[in-house]
C-alpha cells in the first residue's frame, strides 16, 4: 500500500459527508490537500465574502500531528485572511458534523 492512500480515502470521506450538508446544498464544494490538511472551497453564494460569487476557501481539517493528537476544524478568516481554530476532536466525525450543519455559519458566511 502506498503512503498516499490513507489521505485519499479521508479525501473521500470528507466529500462524501459534504454532500450531505445542510448550508448552500446547490454548490458542489471541492476538497483539496494541501500541507496543513484537508482545505475545503467553495462558490461563495452569498456574495458576502465575494461579490462576484467566486470560490472561497472555508475549512481547513488538520489531520493529527505532533503537538496536535487530535484532529483540528478551522474556519476561514476572510478579512485577515487566516485560520481561525473552531473545534478539535479525537475523531473526525464530530468534526465533519459541525462543518455540515454550520448552525452558526461559521463555514459558509
Amino acid at each position: 500500500m502506498n503512503a498516499v492512500a490513507p489521505r485519499d480515502l479521508t479525501l473521500h470521506r470528507l466529500e462524501r459527508a459534504l454532500k450531505e450538508r445542510v448550508r448552500y446544498r446547490f454548490v458542489q464544494p471541492t476538497v483539496l490537500i494541501d500541507e496543513q490538511g484537508y482545505r475545503v472551497e467553495s462558490p461563495c453564494c452569498s456574495r458576502n465574502v465575494d461579490p462576484s460569487g467566486g470560490t472561497i476557501a472555508i475549512a481547513l481539517l488538520k489531520p493529527p500531528v505532533g503537538e496536535h493528537p487530535c484532529w483540528t476544524l478551522c474556519a476561514r478568516d476572510h478579512q485577515q485572511q487566516a485560520w481561525v481554530v473552531k473545534e478539535r476532536a479525537d475523531q473526525i466525525e464530530p468534526l465533519l458534523d459541525l462543518l455540515c450543519l454550520d448552525s452558526e455559519r461559521q463555514f459558509w458566511p
